[in-house]
């Protein structure tokens, strides 16, 4: 029963938004597309939403200790894509960022989901979910890491999604307020942009405070190597994963470029390697991707995929963003 009051906060909260898509959603020719999506017309039975039809939201506000699995929103949270894949945020305690593979160059969001969870599980016509992130942080999401500890978003007042798509970028923003962890308890800002004709998001993040152990990553999984590398001036590097950890499975790499004056460490945890960055109320901006064998021209080597991201690495020692 505390699991339905809690979702029916988030109904009342959420789907009194602007019902609309926005008019780049229908577009054949766009590159890139944002969205959130929830359910209304259906009804509850125990802690499932049965029934019902899904509608586009541009911004949705969720109650507190808002949980997982419960088929209100489409596919778990918001999602955001290029031309080359997509991605998603499970906008609840777990806070991990997923992957779908796109075997097209279409926009494919809006077909995802809608007949249940399953039906991305499994290969469709324009791909699938790809990543197992388990318990783990996904790719390039926000955690804390503390006393070895990885502290999710079990305690956060309310949080707020937004969506939205120009003809240069889609862009995810999530508030956070009131996010707790050990003894403190702060607002956080994360923005997540992708671009036309690439595999990056950009992700833009901010704390109200400064806090130890804010961190980002990469999932541990089996059969894959991991991968480090420093630019020429020391100012940009990455972690990455490559081998067959894709859960079809095959040939799936991942990466995180970021500033190295802005990170404290890189872990290695039992499920996740981890960057921990320093402690700032500043704006820290740090760019994630994966690279699917599937995918359109697809990368499949392991060769490959490190001449890809030296190639990022290059650009980003000399221009300082991509």
């Amino acid at each position: 029963m505390k699991t339905i009051q809690i979702v029916a906060t988030l109904l009342v909260l959420g789907v009194n938004t602007c019902l609309a898509q926005t008019n780049k959603s229908s577009s054949k020719d766009s590159k890139t597309y944002a969205e959130i999506s929830v359910k209304e017309g259906g009804k509850w039975e125990g802690n499932k939403y049965i029934g019902g039809t899904f509608k586009n939201i541009q911004s949705l506000k969720i109650a507190p200790k808002q949980t997982d699995h419960l088929e209100i929103i489409r596919y778990e949270g918001p999602g955001w894509e290029s031309n080359k894949i997509a991605y998603r945020l499970y906008l609840d305690w777990r806070n991990a960022i997923d992957i779908f593979g796109k075997k097209t160059d279409a926009v494919i969001l809006p077909l995802v989901g809608q007949v249940g969870s399953d039906s991305y599980h499994n290969m469709q016509d324009w791909g699938c979910d790809i990543l197992n992130s388990g318990k783990g942080i996904g790719i390039g999401s926000i955690n804390r890491y503390l006393n070895n500890e990885k502290l999710h978003f079990r305690e956060v007042d309310s949080t707020l999604a937004k969506v939205e798509n120009k003809v240069s970028e889609s862009t995810v923003t999530i508030n956070y307020y009131g996010w707790k962890t050990a003894s403190d308890k702060i607002d956080f800002t994360s923005k997540l942009s992708i671009i036309p004709d690439q595999r990056y998001t950009k992700h833009t993040i901010q704390a109200s405070k400064e806090i130890k152990g804010i961190c980002t990553g990469i999932v541990k999984q089996k059969n894959a190597e991991f991968l480090k590398k420093e630019s020429v001036n020391k100012k940009w590097a990455y972690i990455a994963t490559y081998g067959t950890q894709s859960v079809i499975p095959d040939q799936l790499g991942m990466a995180i470029f970021y500033e190295i004056n802005t990170v404290e460490s890189i872990e290695n945890t039992e499920l996740d390697y981890l960057l921990v960055f320093k402690p700032t109320t500043k704006l820290n901006s740090y760019y994630f991707l994966a690279t699917w064998e599937q995918e359109k021209d697809g990368i499949k080597s392991k060769e490959a995929f490190m001449k890809y991201l030296d190639e990022k690495l290059v650009f980003l020692n000399k221009k300082n963003k991509l």
